[in-house]
């Protein structure tokens, strides 16, 4: 794990001129995607199966799923059956906890909403809001199924008035979908399911098949070829945004617990080998027993090879001199997750820029905003945080603009500033079309 004395250096390492969020394949990808399609390069081998499923639909799917996964798919839409198997699947401790956090999710944007919606009723009828018709959902889970992505990403969507969600999740090595999966999705609302993963499951959701319905707009995480997908289908579908790696940074001061600091970090390394974390404290000792506790702690943890690797070439502990510069590197490095665990913090939110979600002490920590804290997990990465936001209900509606003046005197004095401009332009047709309310 790195470790930076001094606010110039941190400035240094923390900052992100150029912001990325897709990472490069490895060699031994590039290896094995020149054997299976005789290219090494992922954005080729997307382009090829985007066009094969815009052609030959359903075919293409399962016959990319066999190619890639091994996988034969008897059907791609999940049966209500199946859906209520599920329930029988899960634990009874799993479905309290996805009810609770659905219950919460829902909440969260449903204040939301209504803040908006309000927001727009004061105009006067100059705005109008529609909710998108066709949403769908892409959700991880060949190996590792994420039900919590079903909640912030289908719940948002729902509160917003959306008229139908369709969702694609890779499947599992029995040819079906994670149980987990299908808990959460019913819970939340989903309208139909299908298994379908990786770029064949984007180009599907942007196209349309036989069975998989085309959409407004596709969300969702997802590895490389998810994301390389999502960014080729754009124009043709909206995306909600082009996740990177997981990221974290905490602010800390000497009054916080090392063992919750590094528990706090390691959560987010876990994730992914390209995960960051950063630690930002005034405190010597405590950068020194925070690394103390993650080796520690590394020890026990069972996805510890994959949060070790995170740790050992993103990690990064900066010792400043006060809070102050730790809150101007938190705003030049825009992190997805910023934690701030010292006393007052909340006069600092006025200070904070760019940054994902914001979490306000030890009992608020990021992990929470995994689950069951409120807001969607959805949250912009890669430093994308300096202009773009979380998923939130806004993703999932268009607003209209509506221009209806009555005033006379009004008019003909827009009428004629038109004019005017219009010439200026060299766009007679619009000056003429404005003479003639003026005549």
């Amino acid at each position: 794990m790195q470790v930076i004395k001094g606010f110039a250096l941190a400035k240094n390492v923390l900052s992100r001129e150029v912001v990325s969020t897709l990472s490069s394949a490895s060699p031994a990808l590039r290896e094995r995607l020149n054997k299976m399609f005789g290219t090494p390069e992922p954005e080729a081998v997307v382009a090829r199966i985007i066009g094969d499923v815009a052609l030959r639909g359903d075919a293409a799917v399962r016959g990319y799923t066999l190619k890639i996964d091994g996988i034969k798919l008897e059907s791609l839409a999940a049966r209500r059956d199946e859906i209520d198997a599920a329930y029988e699947t899960v634990s009874p401790d799993f479905l309290s906890a996805i009810k609770l956090a659905a219950e919460r999710v829902k909440t969260f944007h449903q204040s939301e909403r209504d803040a908006i919606w309000n927001g727009v009723a004061g105009m006067n009828g100059t705005m109008l809001i529609r909710p998108l018709e066709r949403v769908g959902v892409y959700i991880p889970g060949g190996t590792a199924p994420l039900p919590s992505t079903v909640l912030m990403t289908v719940i948002p969507a729902k509160v917003a008035g959306v008229k139908e969600i369709v969702l694609t999740s890779p499947p599992q090595k029995n040819g079906r979908i994670s149980p987990h999966v299908l808990v959460a999705a019913d819970l939340a609302g989903v309208d139909r399911i299908f298994t379908a993963g990786g770029a064949q499951a984007i180009a599907a959701m942007a196209y349309g098949t036989e069975t998989i319905p085309r959409v407004d707009k596709i969300c969702g995480p997802g590895n490389l070829f998810v994301m390389l997908a999502k960014k080729q289908v754009f124009g043709t579908v909206a995306i909600d945004a082009l996740q990177g790696p997981s990221e974290v940074m905490l602010i800390a001061d000497a009054g916080a617990n090392p063992a919750i600091c590094a528990a706090d970090l390691l959560a987010q390394a876990e994730h992914d080998a390209l995960s960051q974390v950063v630690l930002i404290t005034t405190s010597e000792k405590l950068a020194d027993n925070v690394a103390v506790e993650i080796a520690k702690q590394l020890e026990t943890l069972p996805r510890g090879a994959i949060a070790g690797e995170s740790i050992k070439d993103r990690g990064i502990i900066a010792i400043v001199k006060t809070i102050s510069q730790a809150i101007e590197l938190a705003n030049l490095y825009a992190p997805e997750h910023l934690c701030l665990v010292f006393d007052d913090a909340e006069k600092y939110l006025d200070k904070i820029e760019s940054a994902g979600c914001v979490f306000i002490g030890e009992n608020s920590g990021e992990v929470l905003g995994d689950y069951d804290a409120g807001p969607s997990h959805a949250l912009p990465t890669g430093g994308t945080a300096r202009f773009s936001s979380p998923l939130n209900i806004t993703d999932f509606v268009k607003y209209m603009n509506v221009v209806a003046i009555k005033d006379k005197d009004l008019c003909r004095k827009l009428w004629g500033a038109a004019a005017v401009i219009a010439r200026v332009e060299g766009l007679e047709g619009h000056a003429r079309a404005a003479d003639k309310r003026l005549t």
